[in-house]
């Protein structure tokens, strides 16, 4: 299970993360990475699409011995996976994935995990392997010349 630090609970986090996050897809998992919170994020007031980002940041760490916000994680599993007890098995594969590879996101990042229809019959590995993949491209630095949503 995560900590609680680590989960994310308000739908307004959901939103954040979906709207302004990098989105990446395979074939069992959507992840939405919105990396705002991060020490190695662009500078906030450089966008000036979104207005009430500064708002939603979590607290950075100063001379007061505040330490960074930690990473934090939520799940979307939609009735189109399957069953309440299909849905709850792909979550918590889903959670146990994620806990082992939030440590390797930048402090303060925000990842939301969508599960697609085809995670209900996919096996652990499978999972794993797709969340691997949709990370590693939401992790990785835009290409020049593309537009940002």
């Amino acid at each position: 299970m995560l900590a609680a630090a680590q989960r994310l609970r308000r739908s307004d986090d959901f939103a954040a993360a979906i709207r302004g996050g990098r989105r990446s897809g395979r074939g069992t998992v959507v992840v939405h990475l919105d990396l705002a919170g991060s020490p190695d994020a662009p500078d906030p007031a450089e966008n000036t699409a979104a207005p009430n980002r500064a708002a939603r940041e979590p607290a950075q760490a100063d001379g007061a011995g505040r330490q960074p916000a930690p990473s934090r994680a939520g799940f979307v599993v939609s009735k189109a996976v399957g069953g309440a007890v299909v849905r709850n098995k792909v979550r918590r594969r889903l959670r146990h994935l994620v806990r082992e590879r939030l440590a390797g996101l930048p402090a303060g990042a925000t990842l939301v995990v969508r599960a697609l229809p085809d995670a209900a019959s996919a096996s652990y590995a499978r999972l794993g392997a797709d969340l691997d993949a949709a990370l590693h491209t939401a992790l990785a630095p835009r290409k020049p010349g593309r537009r940002s949503r």
